[in-house]
């Protein structure tokens, strides 16, 4: 299969663990909406100005989107969105129709709102969150999470399933953790979802919930083993993970219902320590197929056909030469013109971590037609393997995409989402064959301060390719390069950048104050093949960590970092690797940032990873520097954050290294951010407390100098 085409676009993602919906369309639309769309102005949406960039700002960074979580509903009839004003979340809700009038508008008074959709014409699944204090042996700072099903009025709230009497306090505390999911929100059944419950020993099973009533029917029991459930396009559970030990060692099966006996039959085993994986993601219409996403055997994901009867593989349906396949696209509508079930498009990790080539025609043509009506153009892009070093030039939409995030099964009203690297989210509504902006996520934001993003490769010491995705400040605002410069690892590490918009607001922040910023995939990175995945076990602050300052080295070498003048800034293991930063003997950065860092791998290991899949498929990969072990030896200046409700990196990760790091001589500051946990900000002071700590400290911190 060759390369993605210029024709891709960001694969809408549903909340909640609600199943994905797909793109449908009807036959006596496809020439009519698509000669509409090409028939719009394709002229620049980028506004214009006459005046100098204006850098955002902390308050600007911080603020919650004006509107956000933009959702429709099936019928096409109604738009939901958050409203945000200061600190007030609120949930507001348009009729397609008349989106120029004013909203009906939910609040929610105990909890904070974090994010709405639809799962009916007339039903909403909210997610709402608030701060937690744990008290089982000793006093620990959390969130808990709560998913909640109401009305378009907001009159009615109801759990997706109906929470059975504590039989103890620990059952209680159990059930104030637990959140049901919605598994499937069964788009061919007005009345009805799939809902998976997560409450103590019953976790994972699996029911099927009335939504006029909330009654709700068991139909599949689960046990501790099962990681998840596939259904079919009829809402049928086909598919689910379970995992064990044998003698061979800890494993991943994929089970298959067979349709006759409705027993479980195991159809695939991934041993763990050989970090192979194979799982069915979906069904096709006819019902002894299914799709597989494996990489056994070679160094990337790919998408075949498999033959449930005869456990033969069949036709590979997608295998990208330069990326991980993703998922697959089907269309769930019956009452739909394109057949039911039938494939639209497949999903790849590209530069944007979920973009699709579409298989279909009709979706092709309506594709083009976006991308002319959004304006939306392409420009050569240089992609490399770290595989095999193989290269190839392709089109691609470098600064600013869109996707499709919800539709009506006529295809003729669709939600829109617009962004880029250094383009806040923008939504619109395509309706009757126009396009309609709705709303910019932060109007008050001059993109032209947030500078330039691109996927670039660097090549490590030893010779591998490192991707990484560089962002250059706008030279009217910044001047010419070089410029100060940061290097910012993201967390995992089996995680990845992308081309998206920086929701964390850390790049633009950087970008915005005259700062290149090199994002590097460093070994260890996930979705960039199996080799560069697999080169960072047991690297850690060693090669994985060249990777990072190899990276510093290139922008200095192509006249991009200013010498002397290069900094490290990283969250979580980010955080680790600043930590490492400031004990290598490397001589590169003038100072570091470490957020939520972990600093003693042996002790977040033994606290987190105790069970043999992760001491089998992670513990031989998380081995190397200890930087805790050198703290009191750090060679740079040292700013040090971290919130006092991080259940994932515990604080005092940051509070042993900094009490040592004190000893070294050099400056160190600790700030211990109250009410904060791994992210998100529970408050926007909160969220703008750590965005001034990261401006203030490299703009006359560093040293005393600033960077």
């Amino acid at each position: 299969m060759p390369i993605a085409s210029a024709a891709t676009t960001r694969a809408g993602h549903c909340g909640y663990g609600i199943k994905n919906q797909a793109i449908t369309w009807s036959n006596s639309m496809r020439t009519t909406a698509l000669l509409a769309l090409l028939a719009l102005a394709a002229t620049s949406l980028a506004p214009a100005h006459a005046s100098a960039p204006q850098p955002p700002t902390i308050e600007q960074l911080a603020a919650f989107p004006q509107y956000s979580s933009f959702s429709l509903s099936p019928d096409g009839k109604h738009i939901a969105a958050l409203r945000s004003k200061g600190e007030e979340r609120t949930i507001a809700i348009w009729k397609s129709d008349a989106i120029d009038t004013a909203p009906t508008l939910i609040g929610a008074s105990r909890m904070k709102i974090q994010s709405v959709q639809f799962i009916k014409n007339d039903r909403l699944a909210v997610l709402l969150w608030q701060p937690y204090d744990l008290r089982i042996d000793r006093p620990t700072k959390s969130f808990l999470s709560k998913l909640m099903i109401t009305d378009l009025e907001g009159k009615q709230w109801h759990e997706p399933l109906p929470a059975p009497r504590p039989r103890s306090d620990m059952e209680k505390l159990q059930q104030a953790l637990s959140n049901a999911g919605v598994l499937d929100v069964l788009p061919n059944d007005p009345h009805h979802i799939l809902v998976t419950n997560n409450s103590g020993i019953n976790t994972g099973d699996i029911y099927r919930v009335d939504l006029r009533d909330f009654s709700a029917d068991r139909i599949q029991m689960s046990d501790e083993k099962v990681g998840g459930y596939i259904t079919d396009a009829n809402g049928e559970l086909r598919a689910r993970l379970k995992s064990d030990i044998d003698g061979t060692g800890a494993y991943i099966s994929a089970e298959i219902r067979n349709p006759g006996s409705t027993a479980w039959e195991e159809h695939f085993r991934s041993y763990v320590k050989d970090r192979n994986q194979t799982r069915i993601i979906g069904f096709g219409t006819e019902p002894n197929i299914a799709f597989v996403l494996s990489n056994e055997g070679q160094d990337k994901n790919l998408i075949y056909e498999y033959d449930i009867a005869s456990r033969k593989r069949k036709e590979i349906l997608f295998q990208h030469r330069f990326f991980d396949a993703g998922g697959i696209i089907t269309n769930p509508y019956k009452d739909a013109g394109a057949a039911f079930g039938s494939i639209l498009g497949l999903q790849y990790l590209g530069p944007r971590g979920d973009d699709i080539e579409w298989t279909s025609p009709t979706m092709r043509a309506i594709d083009a037609g976006l991308r002319q009506a959004l304006a939306i153009t392409s420009e050569p892009l240089e992609l490399i393997d770290p595989a095999t070093g193989q290269s190839a030039r392709v089109n691609y939409p470098t600064q600013r995409d869109y996707r499709i995030i919800n539709f009506t099964p006529d295809m003729k009203t669709m939600l829109l989402y617009v962004s880029g690297a250094s383009s806040p989210p923008q939504y619109y509504l395509y309706k009757d064959g126009e396009v309609r902006l709705l709303s910019s996520s932060y109007a008050d934001i001059d993109p032209r301060a947030l500078g330039t993003t691109r996927l670039v490769y660097y090549t490590a010491r030893d010779g591998l390719p490192i991707p990484a995705f560089l962002t250059t400040p706008d030279t009217e605002l910044c001047g010419a390069g070089p410029w100060n410069a940061v290097v910012h690892p993201h967390g995992g590490p089996w995680a990845r950048d992308d081309m998206g918009f920086d929701g964390s607001m850390w790049t633009p922040l950087m970008a915005s104050r005259c700062m290149a910023v090199l994002r590097p995939q460093y070994r260890g990175s996930a979705d960039w093949g199996r080799k560069l995945w697999m080169a960072g076990d047991a690297q850690w602050g060693q090669k994985m960590q060249d990777d990072k300052d190899d990276g510093a080295r290139w922008m200095m070498a192509q006249n991009i970092a200013r010498p002397g003048h290069v900094a490290m800034f990283g969250f979580s293991y980010g955080g680790y690797a600043a930590f490492a930063a400031t004990v290598r003997p490397e001589g590169i950065y003038k100072c570091a940032i470490a957020g939520a860092g972990v600093s003693d791998i042996k002790r977040i290991w033994s606290r987190f990873y105790t069970n043999a899949f992760f001491r089998q498929a992670q513990a031989p990969t998380v081995d190397g520097l200890n930087p805790l072990d050198h703290a009191d030896k750090i060679k740079i200046p040292l700013m040090v954050y971290h919130g006092d409700r991080d259940q994932t990196v515990p604080i005092e990760q940051s509070e042993w290294f900094v009490a040592k790091a004190k000893t070294s001589g050099q400056p160190v500051e600790y700030h211990a951010l109250a009410d904060y946990a791994h992210g998100p900000a529970w408050t926007r002071a909160i969220m703008a407390d750590q965005l001034r700590l990261i401006d203030t400290y490299f703009a006359s911190g560093c040293g005393g100098t600033g960077l």
